[in-house]
């Protein structure tokens, strides 16, 4: 059974290659709101649904003091075609071993088309300036998420 995060823990921390070669790491944005957003692969419908609706959000996510970071095992040369084809304006990470996607409880066994199998779980975490996570969302829907998202946060 896969740990699963709550809201108090403190985010695990992380440094991931972005589609531009450059390291990220979460502890690095301490002193900013970070939404962490773990998906299942590039270019796929609802991955492509989800990024989009991040990025036609990033205006009023910026102004709110959110940073985004999107995380899938894709690789960063697949990442790019990504962004350049659909125009995102979000940071994308890879996690090709799945360390940090098992770290945060995104990766184990879920449910595709009534079987089980072991996957990405789609999931989306609010970090504090802090560090610590103050919303956990697992097996979310990317259709409607981000709005969903916005609401909780009143933004």
């Amino acid at each position: 059974m896969t740990t699963r995060l709550q809201p108090g823990d403190t985010a695990p921390d992380f440094t991931l290659t972005d589609d531009t070669g450059r390291e990220v790491t979460l502890s690095d944005l301490r002193g900013g709101k970070v939404i962490v957003y773990f998906y299942p692969a590039a270019m796929t419908p609802g991955c492509t649904k989800e990024a989009c609706d991040f990025t036609a959000e990033r205006e009023s996510l910026d102004a709110s003091g959110y940073t985004v970071l999107g995380i899938s095992p894709d690789k960063p040369e697949k990442l790019a075609k990504f962004r350049e084809k659909e125009g995102l304006g979000i940071t994308l990470l890879s996690d090709p071993d799945k360390g940090v996607l098992r770290a945060w409880g995104a990766f184990g066994e879920k449910k595709l088309y009534g079987k089980v199998i072991e996957g990405v779980i789609r999931s989306t975490f609010v970090v504090d300036e802090d560090g610590a996570i103050t919303s956990a969302q697992y097996n979310v829907k990317a259709t409607g998420h981000v709005e969903r998202l916005l609401r909780q946060l009143a933004i």
